[in-house]
């Protein structure tokens, strides 16, 4: 299909369709018209429910309709990924399998209950979002992650992508990190397609190690001639027992951002200021989280300031290493023994910065040159892991 006309994406720090000073991660332009296939799964790469949740506040507030339904039959293994029980509207007893279904383009919704509930308090880091014209075709692919014959079920998705004439394919995951609540939620778009990493601006993933479904199918796609982007969250991990709203908004916003189609979010962001507000007051009660929050907003305030220096930047890291609490297990009352999986980390931030420097005084070669064989899900700082 020949791509449509171009029309610029807003900027995520103005939400405005103009150039950003930020060094925005998904600034660019999207195709008016051609066909996308965003995907989410539900199991490893879903942090906080969050890609599942999004994807299922697109099925909802854009009408999709189903087209096609996979069979779980090959592709799970029941033991491990089970059927539940349910009351029909009959009255009767029936089972829900676990399955991967596709679902067709739908007009955006209009019903009263979609339009957006403003709550009394709205934390400033959850930000705006932005609402463009409704003129993409979106389908999408929302299912629990498969348990085996992973090349099999890839090949069933393509092939049922082909015949529909998908132009692109988004997918969407999220991973747990060392973020605060009380930030704007991170986003970060890769890929392995040099036309779309000039397009949108982004770069390539530098992760190796294991992977999900999605590493899988945009591979798959790429070798097939579909340009695949990665979009992942960042949900704070002392919260990881919960599904995370604020999470699932932003990835709502950056897909709305990139595929140009206005999603309504009914009740989405009281939601996510609830949550935030929610989270506040269980933390506020512990001394040690508070103290832990604290430094990880500062780390992040650091990194985010356009003047900070690499050097800067791994003071930052080095002072909340040495004041960091040394574990924590299971939600606000602990911490994950962050410090020492991350000891190296600012001494690596520091030679980045001055590699970096050293850099623009030389070739200046296009990173573009680098080898095809990288993952397409996450960087080294947002590793592909499960959402334990």
């Amino acid at each position: 299909m020949l791509p449509g006309p171009a029309r610029a994406v807003g900027c995520k720090h103005t939400r405005a369709s103009i150039g950003c000073h930020f060094g925005c991660e998904c600034s660019g332009e999207y195709r008016v018209n051609e066909r996308v296939l965003v995907v989410a799964f539900e199991g490893w790469n879903d942090a906080g429910e969050a890609a599942s949740g999004a994807a299922k506040v697109l099925r909802d507030h854009l009408a999709a309709t189903p087209l096609k339904s996979i069979d779980p039959e090959p592709y799970y293994d029941f033991q491990f990924t089970r059927p539940t029980i349910f009351v029909d509207d009959s009255g009767r007893r029936a089972l829900r399998w676990p399955e991967t279904t596709f679902f067709a383009p739908g007009a955006a919704s209009t019903d009263a209950e979609d339009v957006e509930t403003q709550p009394a308090f709205i934390p400033e880091s959850l930000g705006a979002h932005v609402s463009t014209d409704n003129e993409a075709q979106v389908y999408l692919l929302i299912g629990t992650e498969p348990s085996r014959s992973w090349q099999a079920f890839v090949s069933e998705v393509l092939d049922t992508a082909l015949v529909h004439d998908i132009g692109r394919i988004i997918v969407m995951g999220s991973v747990l990190a060392d973020a605060p609540h009380t930030r704007p939620i991170q986003i970060e778009c890769t890929s392995d397609n040099a036309d779309i990493r000039a397009e949108l601006e982004v770069e390539r993933s530098q992760y190796e190690g294991p992977v999900g479904i999605l590493n899988v199918l945009c591979i798959a796609a790429e070798a097939v001639g579909i340009p695949t982007l990665s979009v992942w969250a960042s949900v704070p991990h002392y919260v990881h027992n919960t599904p995370s709203p604020k999470a699932i908004l932003a990835l709502v916003d950056r897909i709305e951002e990139l595929v140009g189609v206005v999603i309504p979010r009914g009740n989405l962001l009281a939601e996510s200021a609830e949550w935030e507000q929610t989270v506040s007051t269980l933390t506020a009660e512990d001394p040690d989280m508070v103290a832990y929050i604290r430094q990880l907003e500062q780390a992040r305030d650091t990194v985010e300031d356009p003047e900070a220096s690499g050097e800067a930047i791994a003071r930052e890291f080095r002072r909340f290493l040495d004041s960091a609490p040394e574990a924590v297990v299971d939600g606000p009352d602990t911490i994950v023994d962050g410090p020492d999986a991350i000891v190296d980390g600012a001494d690596a931030i520091a030679e980045g910065s001055a590699a970096a420097e050293a850099g623009d005084a030389g070739s200046g070669t296009d990173s573009d040159a680098d080898s095809d064989t990288d993952s397409n899900d996450r960087g080294p700082e947002f590793p592909d892991s499960p959402t334990a």
